[in-house]
């Protein structure tokens, strides 16, 4: 949620947020006449309350004085009897007619996605902005070889296996096995530890999580058709870590010296792709199902783009490690999630397939989480909401084809890189 002064001051920047975004601009344009009229209702409320109690004010010594006997008030308090009776009517009414105000104006706001950064580039998915490209691509021809793509590598090794999990679950879904399963608890340690080492608070959160912790951190809105229900339980199957841990302090006032609170969160996530079909079909690459190492960030707002920032260098650290090839980019306006102002992706290179491929990513998303959540910070005598932040530190499996592609030898063995030798235990995947 946006904080109501912006639209009642500053429209406009709002109206331009929403063109940036590609959504819709008029929605701005309802929520100025839903606010006001709710506060309109709101006041009306509030008078004829007031007026109910100054009237019950004057009942009540009324009636005390025909308890002791004096009869000469009992006209008095009939007719005010009679006036609170029509009072109390339209107080229920006034009451009905400010909630019912208060309602449409919190559906609203909830379509309303965050406020962009002026900063990101406006457009589309193809409209991003490179920042940094990182590393130079293998030349397979130089070596005399053509690279195998991850689902012919994962098979030779007998690390992955689809046509199985398709017999179990369908289609986009896999199988890790031997060593595809123990590269994938290696990265996933790797990714923990480094995080640790850098002060977050290693999670192990619930997966299944509240319409609430769903619709606070902004994943009922455009991403709602990726996302699993439990119908039976009104329950949510997570994307993302992201959510559980966005909602883990929610209601709370945080000490302004406990922030900033970093947590990474190691967690099973679920998306149901809709809207994907044709792509990505062949291997692991687009899925329903994978593990996924996340940071998470609560922070004084005036903090917020230094912590971005740091976020963004602790995932390019993480990069160097594996010795991967990458990019990172300003992702454009049009392609931001609802709750984020920025989005900086990391984007691995994929030798079979020519180009890079996102793996990692984080978002800044203000104080707009913050406020579904009802999150805040205490600083002397004022309260407000933090800012919240999040980053994919490793996102299996595109982490493991990434890895596979880029490190692959011409008999189809891998070369493991130095920094997860010590977790995984090789220096090399051999063939079995």
């Amino acid at each position: 949620m946006i904080d109501p002064r912006l639209l009642r001051e500053s429209p406009d920047v709002l109206r331009e947020s929403q063109r940036r975004r590609g959504e819709d601009v008029g929605l701005v344009d309802r929520l100025v006449e839903l606010d006001a009229q709710r506060r309109s209702l709101q006041m009306a409320y509030d008078d004829v309350r007031s007026e109910q109690k100054h009237l019950s004010k004057r009942i009540g010594p009324l009636q005390g004085a025909i308890k002791r006997g004096d009869t000469s008030a009992q006209g008095e308090l009939d007719a005010l009897m009679a006036e609170a009776t029509g009072l109390a009517e339209r107080v229920k009414a006034a009451d009905a007619e400010a909630a019912e105000a208060t309602r449409l104006a919190g559906d609203a706001w909830l379509r309303l996605s965050n406020v962009v950064d002026m900063r990101a580039p406006v457009g589309g998915e193809e409209n991003f902005e490179v920042l940094e490209t990182v590393g130079t691509p293998r030349d397979f021809t130089a070596e005399g070889f053509s690279p195998r793509d991850h689902l012919e590598l994962g098979e030779m090794l007998k690390a992955i296996d689809v046509e199985r999990a398709a017999k179990v679950s369908g289609s986009r879904f896999y199988f890790l096995t031997g060593v595809g399963a123990l590269l994938e608890l290696a990265l996933l340690n790797l990714a923990v530890a480094q995080a640790t080492r850098n002060g977050f608070i290693p999670v192990v959160p619930p997966v299944l999580v509240s319409p609430r912790a769903m619709e606070g951190t902004g994943f009922l809105g455009q991403a709602a058709e990726n996302v699993y229900r439990i119908e039976s339980d009104d329950m949510y199957l997570v994307g993302t870590a992201e959510v559980p841990l966005g909602g883990l302090h929610a209601d709370e006032i945080l000490p302004a010296d406990s922030l900033p609170l970093r947590y990474v969160g190691w967690s099973t996530c679920f998306r149901r792709e809709a809207g994907t079909y044709g792509k990505d079909t062949r291997g692991i690459i687009r899925v329903h199902q994978f593990d996924k190492v996340e940071m998470f960030v609560f922070c004084d707002p005036d903090d917020a783009e230094a912590e971005h920032e740091r976020i963004l260098r602790w995932e390019r650290d993480f990069m160097d490690a594996l010795e991967i090839p990458y990019r990172v980019i300003d992702v454009a306006t049009g392609d931001l999630g609802s709750s984020a102002a920025r989005k900086f992706d990391i984007e691995a290179w994929i030798p079979t397939q020519g180009t890079y491929r996102e793996v990692t990513s984080t978002s800044n998303t203000t104080q707009f989480q913050a406020r579904r959540l009802s999150i805040r910070t205490r600083t002397g005598d004022e309260v407000r909401p933090v800012a919240t932040l999040n980053g994919t530190l490793c996102a299996m499996p595109r982490m493991i084809v990434a890895l596979l592609e880029n490190h692959q030898r011409a008999d189809g063995t891998v070369s493991v890189p130095a920094a997860l030798r010590p977790l995984l235990g090789l220096d090399v995947l051999e063939l079995p």
